[in-house]
């Protein structure tokens, strides 16, 4: 009977509708970046948790964003990073997504576009393949490039 109650609290403790990101199971460019933006088609979704930068993003970048949000943590700024980067805003209503991935030895190169609030977004996106799976380099938006925003090569 306590078994049965702890499990069914446990249940009811997952978020309903939201698959369990896990980016070392990911096979290919294009099944990352599917992970990463289905979920942005769900009405109510808040965003990816970007801040686990490790999940998503390549070491170098990883350790520039987690450095943007410690500096402005400390300093009670906003980061240089004020939106979610994967949709290049801060609001959002994704629809009619699309994901095209080539892929280049170690690298890979995607081009994702959607409709945000009705209006037509495309970014590129380059990733590299990591020990722990494929992981983004670099985000290309019309806001402009993260590598750019945090000035690495």
């Amino acid at each position: 009977m306590l078994r049965r109650r702890l499990a069914t609290a446990l249940l009811c403790a997952l978020p309903l509708g939201i698959t369990p990101f896990d980016a070392g199971a990911q096979t290919s460019p294009q099944t990352f970046l599917e992970e990463i933006y289905r979920p942005y088609l769900t009405q109510d979704f808040k965003g990816q948790s970007y801040t686990q930068v490790n999940r998503f993003f390549a070491p170098d970048l990883a350790r520039a964003i987690e450095r943007d949000v410690r500096d402005a943590q400390r300093r009670m700024e906003v980061p240089a990073l004020d939106g979610d980067p994967f949709i290049d805003a801060q609001d959002w209503e994704i629809s009619k997504l699309s994901i095209s991935a080539k892929v280049d030895g170690t690298k890979a190169t995607a081009f994702v576009g959607f409709e945000n609030l009705g209006k037509p977004v495309q970014l590129t996106v380059d990733l590299v393949q990591t020990p722990v799976g494929w992981r983004i380099a670099d985000i290309e938006a019309p806001s402009g490039s993260l590598r750019k925003l945090y000035k690495l090569p």
